[in-house]
């Protein structure tokens, strides 16, 4: 049986865990902040309707947030984890198989729940029970190779024709919806890549999936090959149900003001010292 994987992701994920608990805001702008509120880390989809930009120091919007009334929040990240939790557990209850690869995106093994109903209809079925039973909600990407599946959960944002569910299993859809993705917005790739990528001419996910393996290769590394190849259906990357170790543990948070005494100092030092332990 071919592979089929599946990408879970929750929008505006900090956001929407803050209007979960106020019902009130359900169609107000939400913001939420970094530590110590000094700059956005989080926005509602009506905050970014109004161009509210990704790490803006919110001594900068302050204007635009009396006039919007936009409803700022401190991060919670206890909330966030616990959140994560119930969404992951849930999803967990309806795979076989799930990695977990970020605190709001999981792949989903899907290989084997072709014969029980359309694929589709079963990433449908994710979305209204993640939003039913969580109150949480999410777009689901549906395709034969984890770069796919990304590419598929992208349109599912982008696209509210959509509604949040786009099954990319068939070769046609898959170029049809690369000619209309910028290169830069292929998973793995960003705008460094992008912008070499850009000077050989090649602009969209398609002209990338079209371009010779061995060129590739050769121009960039066996990673950008193996984007190339997972392009066009080939499944490369494996799905990785035990998060590899920690390399490192980091612990940080920014001072609000200028630390002028090493009791102040010893104090943040031993706070974050805990705090990574208990990591």
């Amino acid at each position: 049986m071919s592979n089929v994987f599946a990408l879970v992701d929750c929008n505006n994920f900090y956001a929407s865990c803050e209007k979960l608990f106020r019902p009130d805001l359900r169609h107000r702008p939400v913001v939420v902040l970094s530590n110590n509120d000094g700059c956005v880390i989080a926005r509602s989809k009506e905050a970014k309707a109004l161009g509210i930009k990704m790490g803006v120091p919110v001594f900068k919007i302050q204007q635009e947030i009396r006039a919007h009334k936009i409803k700022v929040f401190s991060s919670n990240f206890a909330l966030y984890a616990d959140m994560s939790a119930r969404v992951m557990n849930t999803l967990e209850s309806m795979v076989p198989s799930v990695e977990i690869y970020s605190i709001d995106e999981a792949f989903l093994d899907l290989s084997h729940t072709q014969a029980i109903m359309p694929l589709q209809q079963y990433g449908e079925n994710i979305k209204q029970a993640i939003g039913q039973w969580i109150g949480i909600p999410v777009c689901v990407g549906i395709a034969p190779s984890k770069t796919l599946a990304k590419l598929a959960n992208y349109a599912a944002k982008k696209f509210p024709a959509t509604q949040g569910v786009v099954d990319l299993t068939s070769p046609q859809r898959q170029r049809r919806l690369m000619e209309l993705v910028p290169v830069e917005e292929i998973w793995g790739i960003g705008r460094r890549l992008g912008n070499r990528l850009n000077a050989m001419g090649v602009t969209t996910a398609l002209d990338l999936a079209d371009s010779p393996e061995k060129l590739i290769r050769k121009q960039f590394s066996v990673v950008v090959e193996r984007t190339v190849r997972e392009l066009n259906g080939e499944s490369c990357i494996a799905l990785e149900e035990i998060p590899a170790a920690k390399k490192q543990i980091v612990c940080s948070r920014s001072f609000g003001q200028r630390v002028t005494t090493f009791n102040q100092m010893r104090e943040a030092v031993c706070e974050h010292t805990v705090r990574a332990g208990e990591k």
